[in-house]
């Protein structure tokens, strides 16, 4: 970690996202424009109608396979010297491949490296395969542990009844258990979606019509080329482009994972305000503090860095995804400079689903407070004791009750008294003489569980 670092994602929490830097650095950027590059040069070789690129030995394979895989920091380094030269960092990968090529067998092809290629058609390929990667192996792989965990907390507390609050206000009991699987079944459902998302790419030169290739080889089916060779780096083929793919593939992932945080955002305030209740204790930590002040408090900073980190993420992926998908005419440099900022949307939400992670393995629910915050509401049973009434034809049932409860505190005893001078009945009124506020909770555990 740098002290001297201007973001956090590279001072504070580098650390914290170590894991993507792999996929979204400068240097992983680099590392995939040099596979795209070489895989390129591959496929040139193999095309038997372009006879000036003759066919590769296993030799001449193998040393192309290990300069991309095995392509290190030092190499990158030698890019970015390359690039205070040219002042192009497409061209100065192609240069540095050029540079290994030099002294090898390969010499004689080195020409067509980046033969007819656009910059544009090695970058989109290679953000592609970055996205593509980094939500496969990192970002995709959290939200599961995610969503493992929120459901165990579902289902670990299906009975547990508590009391709901719509507008703020107390309403008909639920089980803890239950308002959790709402959010791991939320959150599962964008999962899968995210699971199936295509990642387009295209390689069909300056303006997309194949102008340069045809000019040199007019005999080549450069559609079938440009297919086969995007379909071999496991993207999907974008036949219809300008000079750029079009992003919207991009704006699609970037939007699906700021829905995702917007869930855990809302689960994140829900959690805040149940510690604020009472209904969870957090498990303590020895020698941390929770205020430097105030030495009884433990905040429930967790959910809070949680919380800021995602609404960070999401003002990231949200310009991402308003603005990728709009280019003046065939071409502007808009999308350049902001598709570097993919691993910062994603790098503060991934922040933000580690701090979650931690706040919920410090939850302890706090069953006596629960169950006196139900105890203290029995007016929540006036909605089925008003239901039966309407079954059993009672003449202005919801009036009645809205006169017995509203803006007044009723308890056990006057809940059964009303119930006791129903003409219902003796079946429906034992029924509601055995409701409590513990009890009234509908099919809750079952769909907890």
């Amino acid at each position: 970690m740098s002290i001297s670092a201007l973001s956090p994602l590279d001072g504070r929490y580098q650390s914290k996202i170590k894991e993507l830097q792999e996929y979204f650095s400068e240097g992983a950027l680099i590392r995939f424009r040099v596979v795209v590059e070489i895989r390129f040069l591959t496929a040139l070789s193999k095309e038997e109608k372009i006879t000036e690129v003759r066919a590769f030995t296993k030799a001449e394979h193998d040393f192309l396979n290990t300069l991309s895989r095995n392509f290190s920091q030092k190499d990158a380094e030698r890019v970015k010297e390359i690039e205070r030269t040219t002042n192009h960092d497409v061209k100065a990968v192609e240069y540095f491949i050029k540079e290994k090529l030099e002294q090898t067998s390969l010499k004689d092809v080195i020409e067509f490296v980046h033969f007819a290629c656009t910059s544009e058609d090695i970058n989109n390929l290679a953000y592609g395969l970055m996205l593509k990667e980094g939500m496969k192996e990192v970002i995709v792989p959290f939200l599961r542990e995610l969503y493992a965990e929120i459901d165990a907390i579902a289902k670990d507390n299906a009975s547990v009844s508590m009391l709901a609050r719509t507008h703020g206000q107390p309403a008909s009991p639920t089980t803890l258990g239950k308002e959790f699987k709402v959010i791991a079944e939320r959150l599962a459902r964008q999962i899968w979606l995210l699971e199936g998302q295509d990642y387009l790419g295209k390689l069909n030169g300056a303006t997309g019509n194949f102008n340069a290739h045809m000019s040199a080889y007019p005999e080549v089916d450069w559609e079938d080329f440009s297919k086969n060779f995007v379909e071999g780096l496991s993207l999907r083929w974008n036949k219809y482009t300008t000079q750029i793919e079009p992003h919207d593939y991009v704006a699609e992932v970037m939007s699906k994972v700021k829905l995702i945080n917007s869930i855990l955002i809302d689960l994140s305030r829900d959690i805040w305000g149940y510690i604020s209740l009472g209904f969870f204790k957090q498990k303590l930590k020895k020698g941390e503090v929770g205020s430097s002040t105030m030495p009884h408090k433990v905040n429930p900073i967790d959910f809070e860095n949680a919380e800021g980190n995602f609404g960070l993420a999401n003002s990231v992926m949200g310009h991402l995804a308003e603005k990728l998908p709009i280019s003046r005419w065939q071409r502007d440099l808009t999308d350049s400079t902001v598709l570097r900022n993919l691993g910062v949307g994603l790098g503060y939400s991934l922040i933000g689903y580690k701090s979650l992670q931690r706040g919920l393995g410090k939850l302890e629910v706090n069953q006596e407070v629960i169950s006196r915050d139900l105890n203290a509401n029995w007016a929540v049973l006036a909605e089925p004791i008003q239901t039966v009434m309407r079954k059993c034809g009672i003449d202005k049932p919801y009036e009645k009750l809205k006169e017995l409860t509203r803006g007044k505190e009723i308890g056990q005893k006057e809940i059964q008294a009303f119930v006791e001078k129903l003409e219902i009945p003796e079946e429906e009124k034992k029924k509601l003489l055995e409701m409590t506020p513990e009890n009234y909770v509908g099919i809750a555990k079952q769909l907890a569980l």
